[in-house]
C-alpha cells in the first residue's frame, strides 16, 4: 500500500531524529501524526516541526550528557531549558528561532502529556524569548505594475514564453494574494479560461475562493497561449523550461534580477507583492475581514498588521506634506512657538 503524504513526511523527518531512544522515537511517530491529522499540517510543515525539535533534543543530549529518555524529559528543569536555548543564543540565532524552537518542544511536551508518557512542565515554566515585531514591507503600485509586465526583461537573453510565464505567476501574486507555494500548485483544471474566480488550496490545506481580476485573467491566458508544453488538466499550469514543475527559486531568481534593474530595495520579493495586495487593498477602503479571507489568514490579529503597515505610510506621508508636520523639507513648516499647546 502506498504511503500518504502524512507518512511519508513522518518517516522523513523521523530519520532526521534517528539518534533519539526507541520510546522517544515512538512518540515522535505519534506526534507527528496527530499534528498531520489534527491541525492538518502539510508535509514540509511536519518536517520544520521535527527539525526544530531535533536541535532541542540534540541540545539536550549535549547537556544533559546522555540521549533523553521520556523520564529524562519529564524530569527536566526550567534551568535545563533555560540553558538549551541558551546554547543556540551563543550560536547566534535569531530570538525567532528560538521562539520556534521551544513552541515545538511545547507541542511535543503536550503530545506527551495527552498520551499518558509523562509531563514536561519545564518547557511551559520557561518564558519565551521576546520578538522585535516587524511590520511588512510591500512593493508600492507602480513596482507591482512593472514587476508583473514581460516588457521589463526585455533585454533579457530568455525564450518568450518565460518571460510571460513569470509574469503570469507574480500577476497571481500581486493581483490575487496568492502565496507562491499556491500559485505553483494551480492546475489547468483549476483555472478555467473564462474563469472569473478560482478555488484556492493553502496552509492546512483550506481552500478558499479568490477573484482574478481582469489584468490576472489577461497574464495567465498569454501564458497558456504560448506556453510550448502541453498543459494536461491535472499536472502544473505553470511549467519549467523542461516541462516539469515550475520552482518557486526561478521565479525568486526572476524578481532579483528585476528589482535590480528597478533600483528596489532587498525586501522586494515574491511574499512583498502578497503584502502589497494586502496594503493596497487595505488603502483603497478594503474592510479587514474580506482581506482576511482573501489571504487565507485563519486569525483576524494576522491580518491586522497590515492595518499597521498602512497607518505608518499615512504618517510618513502627514510628515513630508503637511505644512504643521515639522518636516525640513516642507516649504510651509514654521517654527513652535514654546506656548503651543501639545
Amino acid at each position: 500500500m502506498a504511503m500518504s503524504d502524512e507518512q511519508k513526511a513522518a518517516r522523513a523527518a523521523h530519520g532526521l531524529l534517528s539518534a533519539v531512544t526507541p520510546e522517544v522515537g515512538a512518540a515522535i511517530e505519534g506526534w507527528l501524526a496527530g499534528l498531520a491529522h489534527e491541525r492538518r499540517l502539510s508535509p514540509k510543515t511536519l518536517e520544520a516541526y521535527a527539525r526544530d525539535l531535533a536541535v532541542v533534543l540534540l541540545r539536550l543530549t549535549d547537556h544533559l550528557g546522555a540521549c533523553p529518555g521520556l523520564g529524562d524529559l519529564a524530569g527536566l528543569t526550567p534551568a535545563d531549558v533555560r540553558a538549551v536555548l541558551a546554547a543556540r543564543r551563543a550560536d547566534g540565532v535569531a530570538p525567532r528561532t528560538l521562539v520556534r524552537l521551544l513552541a515545538a518542544a511545547r507541542s511535543f511536551g503536550r503530545h506527551l502529556e495527552r498520551e499518558g508518557l509523562g509531563k514536561v512542565g519545564a518547557l511551559t515554566a520557561v518564558r519565551a524569548p521576546k520578538v522585535p515585531r516587524s511590520l511588512p514591507k510591500p512593493v508600492s503600485i507602480a513596482a507591482a505594475r512593472a514587476l508583473s509586465d514581460p516588457a521589463t526583461r526585455a533585454g533579457e537573453v530568455r525564450e518568450d514564453w518565460v518571460l510571460v510565464r513569470d509574469a503570469a505567476v507574480i500577476a497571481l501574486l500581486y493581483g490575487a494574494g496568492l502565496r507562491i507555494s499556491e500559485a505553483l500548485s494551480l492546475t489547468p483544471r483549476d483555472v478555467p479560461a473564462d474563469a472569473e474566480s478560482i478555488t484556492v488550496t493553502g496552509k492546512g490545506r483550506k481552500t478558499r475562493m479568490v477573484p482574478l481580476i481582469a489584468p490576472v485573467r489577461r497574464s495567465i491566458a498569454e501564458y497558456r497561449a504560448i506556453c510550448p508544453h502541453a498543459l494536461g488538466p491535472e499536472g502544473p499550469l505553470f511549467r519549467g523550461t523542461r516541462g516539469g514543475p515550475l520552482s518557486p527559486r526561478i521565479v525568486q531568481l526572476a524578481v532579483e534580477r528585476m528589482r535590480g534593474a528597478l533600483g528596489l530595495p532587498q525586501s522586494a520579493t515574491p511574499h512583498a507583492l502578497r503584502h502589497a495586495f494586502a496594503t493596497h487593498l487595505l488603502s483603497r477602503g478594503g474592510e479587514i475581514r474580506a482581506i482576511q479571507e482573501l489571504l487565507g489568514h485563519a486569525s483576524l490579529s494576522t491580518t491586522q498588521i497590515y492595518t499597521e503597515v498602512d497607518a505608518t505610510a499615512l504618517m510618513a506621508a502627514w510628515r513630508s506634506a503637511h505644512p504643521r508636520s515639522g518636516a525640513p523639507d516642507s516649504p510651509r513648516t514654521v517654527a513652535r512657538d514654546s506656548t503651543e499647546p501639545t
